[in-house]
C-alpha cells in the first residue's frame, strides 16, 4: 500500500517548482523595472539641477556690473532652463521668484518598463525639482 500513496504525490514537486519559478521571474522583473525608475528619477534630478544652474547664469548684467544686486533676467533664465531640459529630451518648466533671486526648475520624464509592460504598465512617471539662489558674494560674504 505505501507504493500507492507515493503515486498520489507524483508531480507535486514539479508544480511547486513551476510556481516558485514564476514568482521568481515576476520578482526579478519588478526589481529591474523599479530600479530603472529610480535611475530615471536620478537622471531627471540631475537634469533639473543642471537646468537650474544654467538659468542662474542668466544674470541681469547691468545691475551686477555696477555692484547693485545679483538677480537674473527672468525671461532669459526661464528660456535657458526650458532649452536645456528640451535638449536632453525631457519636458519641464522653470519659474523665477524672489525678485529674480530664486529659480525653480521642474522636470517630468518617464521610464519605459521592461517587464511590467506584460501586466499593462508601460511607463513609470518621474518628476524632479531643483532650486537655485542667485547671490552676490564679496570677499566670501553673501551680500
Amino acid at each position: 500500500m505505501p507504493h500507492r500513496a507515493g503515486r498520489a504525490d507524483r508531480g507535486s514537486v514539479t508544480i511547486w517548482l513551476a510556481l516558485a519559478s514564476l514568482v521568481m521571474v515576476v520578482l526579478v522583473g519588478l526589481a529591474v523595472d523599479l530600479s530603472g525608475q529610480v535611475y530615471a528619477q536620478q537622471r531627471a534630478h540631475d537634469v533639473a539641477v543642471s537646468a537650474a544652474r544654467t538659468a542662474g547664469q542668466q544674470v541681469d548684467a547691468p545691475a551686477a556690473v555696477r555692484g547693485l544686486a545679483a538677480q537674473t533676467n527672468a525671461v532669459a533664465a526661464v528660456g535657458a532652463a526650458r532649452t536645456y531640459v528640451a535638449a536632453v529630451g525631457m519636458s519641464g518648466d522653470a519659474a523665477v521668484t524672489g525678485g529674480g533671486r530664486s529659480i525653480t526648475v521642474t522636470v517630468h520624464a518617464a521610464y519605459t518598463t521592461k517587464f511590467l509592460s506584460v501586466m499593462g504598465i508601460h511607463e513609470l512617471p518621474v518628476t524632479a525639482h531643483a532650486e537655485v539662489r542667485v547671490v552676490r558674494v564679496v570677499a566670501g560674504v553673501e551680500r
